[in-house]
C-alpha cells in the first residue's frame, strides 16, 4: 500500500478551515474515487488532475486510487483543492516523497494542461492556513501578492503542475510563458467574479475621483454628510429628482480614513471570497463603496446563493459604504433583512448546508423621494400622487429600519443662483476629509483600550454612564423621550451623533448645541440649534 498526505483550505463564508488531502495507493481494477463531502466541481478534479498530471510528463498510477478529504463533515467546494489532489496522488505513486508533502499547504486549480489556475478566497485560505500552525503555502503564480500578506508564511508561486513538482524533486525548474496580462485580459482570472458582484458595485478603479466641491449648494446635507463620515452614523437623504441625493452618496467614501492594517484584511478577505479583486492590487485599503439597483433579492443583499452562502452587499461594503438609491423602491422584506446587520455588525446566514457568520459593518446612506412622482411638498400644486400612493409608498421604509437611521435630511432642489455661479466656494473632500480624520482620532484617543474605534459602535448604556455631556443638554432630548417622540435607541443615537459634533469642534464633551442639532438631524424638526462652522 502507498500513502500520502497533503493539505489544503475549505472556505465556509469568509472563514477558511484546513483539509488533510489523503491518497491511498492499492493493487486492483484502476479506479479513482473522491470521498470527503466534495460538491459537483470538486468530484470533476477526477479528470483535471488526471489529465494535468499526465500532460505534465508524469505517469498516471494504474491502481485502485482513493483520495480522501478530511474532516469529511466539512462541506468542500470549488476547485482550489486540485493542486493538493495531484500532489498527495504523485506522493503515493511515489513520485514526490511523501514526507515532504505532509507540512505545505497547497491552493489552486489545474487546468487539463497542467497549468495552475487563481482561485477565489486565497487571503482567507493562507489566513486559516497561518492560524493553524502551517508556514508553508503554495498558490498560483498570480496570487502570490495576495497570499503574501499574511506574515509569517512562506509563498510559493508556481505556474504549472511541473514547476511544482521540479521544485519539490530538487530537478531543475522548467520555464513556462508567462501568462498574458498586457495585450489582452489575463485568461486565467476569467469567471473568478461572482456574477452581480464585479462591475456597478462601486466606482471603478483608476475612475476619477469625485470631489464634494462638485455639488452646488445643499449647506445641510454636506454637513449631515460629514457628521455621517466622523461617527460612522447611517443617513437617509429625502428629496426630489436631481436634488442632488446621489452625488452627496457618490462623495461620502472620499470622506472616510484609508482602512488600517486590519480592517483592510478584513475587507480583501471579502472581496476575494467574491473574487472581486482587482489584478495588481491585492490588498485594498480605500473604503468600499457598494450602491445595488433597487431589483437586488435579499440574498444578493444581505448573502446566500446555492449550497454554502456567499457574500451579499452588505459584506461587500464591510468598513464602507453601502448606498440604496431608490430605497423605496426596494421590497419591504428586503430592506428590513439590513437591521440586524445595522445593530449588530455581522450577518449570520443559516442554509440547509450549513451556517455562517460574515462581516457587515457599514456605514449605509438611504435616498428616496417624496412620493412615486417625487414632486411632493414642492409648494407648486404639481403632484399627482393620490394620498393612498403616497402612504403605501413612504411606508416600505419601516418604522424599526428608520429608527436605526442617525441622520434624516431634506434635500431640497438647487435654488438657479447657486447652480449657475461659476465658482461656489464650496470645500473640497480633502478638505471636509481631513476634519473627518481629526475626529476620528479624537474619538479613537477616548476609547484607547476599548472595543469601540467610532461613536456609533459604543453601547447607548456605556455612553450614558462612562461619558457625561453638559449639564442640561439633555434637556429637550428628555422631553422628547416622555413625549414618546424619540424611543430608547433614538435617545442613544442623538447622544452618539452629538459625541460626533463635539469632536468635529474640538470640544471634550457635547454641548446643549450639540445635542439639540443631532435631535434636529435626525427629526427634522427645529430645536435652535446652531451649526456653527456655516453659521445656519
Amino acid at each position: 500500500m502507498a500513502f500520502a498526505r497533503t493539505c489544503s483550505v475549505a472556505l465556509v463564508g469568509v472563514e477558511g478551515v484546513v483539509v488533510e488531502v489523503q491518497a491511498d495507493l492499492e493493487p486492483g481494477v484502476a479506479a479513482f474515487t473522491l470521498v470527503g463531502l466534495p460538491d459537483k466541481s470538486l468530484t470533476e478534479s477526477r479528470d483535471r488532475v488526471r489529465a494535468a498530471v499526465v500532460n505534465s510528463g508524469a505517469v498516471w498510477p494504474a491502481k485502485k486510487l482513493t483520495v480522501g478529504l478530511s474532516p469529511a463533515s466539512v462541506p468542500k467546494s470549488g476547485s482550489g483543492f486540485d493542486l493538493a489532489v495531484a500532489a498527495a496522488v504523485l506522493g503515493a505513486a511515489e513520485r514526490i516523497d511523501p514526507r515532504v508533502l505532509a507540512d505545505i499547504v497547497m491552493i489552486g486549480e489545474l487546468g487539463l494542461d497542467g497549468r495552475v489556475r487563481p482561485v477565489r478566497g486565497i487571503l482567507p485560505a493562507v489566513l486559516a492556513a497561518a492560524d493553524a500552525g502551517y508556514e508553508q503555502v503554495v498558490v498560483p503564480e498570480c496570487a502570490v501578492p495576495e497570499a503574501s500578506l499574511v506574515p509569517g508564511v512562506s509563498v510559493l508561486g508556481v505556474r504549472s503542475l511541473r514547476q511544482l513538482i521540479s521544485v519539490l524533486t530538487d530537478e531543475p525548474v522548467p520555464d513556462e510563458e508567462p501568462v498574458p496580462g498586457e495585450i489582452r485580459p489575463d485568461p486565467f482570472l476569467a469567471g473568478l467574479a461572482l456574477p452581480g458582484t464585479g462591475l456597478g458595485t462601486g466606482v471603478p478603479a483608476g475612475a476619477h475621483a469625485p470631489d464634494l466641491a462638485d455639488v452646488a449648494g445643499q449647506h445641510l446635507a454636506r454637513s449631515a454628510l460629514e457628521v455621517a463620515a466622523a461617527g460612522r452614523h447611517h443617513v437617509f437623504f429625502k428629496g426630489p429628482p436631481g436634488a442632488g441625493k446621489t452625488m452627496l452618496a457618490e462623495r461620502l467614501p472620499g470622506l472616510l480614513p484609508e482602512l488600517c492594517r486590519e480592517e483592510s484584511l478584513e475587507v480583501t478577505a471579502v472581496h476575494s471570497v467574491a473574487g472581486m479583486l482587482p489584478p495588481g492590487h491585492p490588498l485594498v485599503d480605500k473604503p468600499p463603496y457598494c450602491a445595488p439597483h433597487h431589483s437586488a433579492t435579499m440574498a444578493s443583499l444581505v448573502g446566500g446563493g446555492n449550497g454554502m452562502p456567499r457574500p451579499g452587499a452588505v459584506s461587500l461594503a464591510h468598513h464602507g459604504v453601502l448606498f440604496l438609491d431608490e430605497a423605496a423602491e426596494f421590497h419591504s422584506s428586503v430592506l428590513d433583512a439590513l437591521r440586524q446587520p445595522l445593530e449588530s455588525g455581522h450577518v449570520v446566514i443559516a442554509r440547509a448546508a450549513g451556517m455562517l457568520r460574515m462581516p457587515a459593518r457599514f456605514l449605509m446612506v438611504l435616498a428616496a423621494n417624496p412620493c412615486p412622482c417625487g414632486r411632493h411638498g414642492r409648494g407648486d400644486d404639481i403632484c399627482e400622487c393620490r394620498p393612498s400612493s403616497i402612504k403605501r409608498y413612504r411606508a416600505r421604509l419601516s418604522g424599526p429600519l428608520m429608527d436605526r437611521v442617525d441622520l434624516r435630511v431634506t434635500v431640497e432642489p438647487v435654488a438657479r443662483a447657486e447652480l449657475l455661479r461659476m465658482h461656489t466656494g464650496a470645500e473640497s473632500t480633502a478638505v471636509v476629509a481631513d476634519r473627518v480624520r481629526l475626529a476620528r482620532e479624537r474619538a479613537a484617543r477616548r476609547y484607547e483600550g476599548l472595543p469601540w474605534r467610532t461613536n456609533s459602535e459604543v453601547p447607548g448604556h456605556e455612553l450614558r454612564t462612562r461619558w457625561h455631556v453638559q449639564t442640561g443638554a439633555l434637556a429637550k432630548a428628555e422631553e422628547d423621550l416622555d413625549r414618546g417622540l424619540l424611543t430608547a435607541r433614538g435617545l442613544d443615537r442623538v447622544l452618539r451623533v452629538a459625541w460626533t459634533l463635539a469632536d468635529l469642534a474640538g470640544r471634550d464633551r457635547p454641548s446643549v448645541n450639540d445635542v439639540n442639532w443631532a435631535l434636529e438631524l435626525r427629526t427634522g424638526v427645529r430645536r435652535g440649534a446652531v451649526l456653527e462652522r456655516t453659521g445656519t
